[in-house]
């Protein structure tokens, strides 16, 4: 074979091997993109609803500062297992490049209705913690306004964050 010959095979071969393994990792770099998302996300919506439960008037630094890091570990848990469940269900084996929508919708289907659960569950069954006079409260659900708000504008926003195409450093 001659050489310009055998240097452009081996290119060709260079560029689907690349394809091949951006594919198979795309999905693995989705999923932590949308992982840091949600954590950064709702870390700041957690600090930032502080004022509309009684703890940010009740409790001291210390207790706060344990809510804010409970309940953001609970958010990586709730969107986590509402993500592997939407996958299960849903995803095509190219996810993230097929059914990715489909994948989002069903996690946040899913992450909703224990939202609103985990607030009755947690407000008027044990008392772990209550709402001050600030919380917009929905009428229907008795949930807060705010983290069920939570649970529809951070994970849509993490899918749409994840998809973005990531930059690639220049040889």
């Amino acid at each position: 074979m001659n050489e310009p010959l055998m240097t452009a095979q081996t290119a060709l071969n260079g560029v689907h091997q690349d394809r091949a393994a951006s594919k198979g990792a795309g999905w693995l770099a989705t999923l932590r993109r949308f992982l840091v998302f949600i954590a950064a996300g709702n870390l700041v919506w957690e600090i930032a609803q502080l004022p509309l439960y009684t703890i940010w008037y009740e409790g001291s630094p210390g207790e706060i500062a344990f809510a804010v890091a409970h309940c953001t570990g609970g958010d990586i848990v709730i969107a986590g297992a509402s993500l592997l469940l939407a996958l299960l269900i849903a995803a095509h084996p190219t996810w993230p490049e097929e059914t990715y929508g489909r994948v989002a919708a069903l996690t946040v289907a899913f992450a909703v209705p224990y939202t609103v659960f985990s607030e009755w569950l947690n407000t008027e069954i044990r008392g772990s913690w209550a709402y001050s006079e600030l919380m917009p409260v929905v009428p229907v659900l008795d949930a807060g306004l705010s983290p069920l708000a939570q649970w529809i504008v951070i994970p849509i926003a993490a899918f749409w964050w994840a998809r973005r195409p990531t930059q690639k450093a220049s040889p």
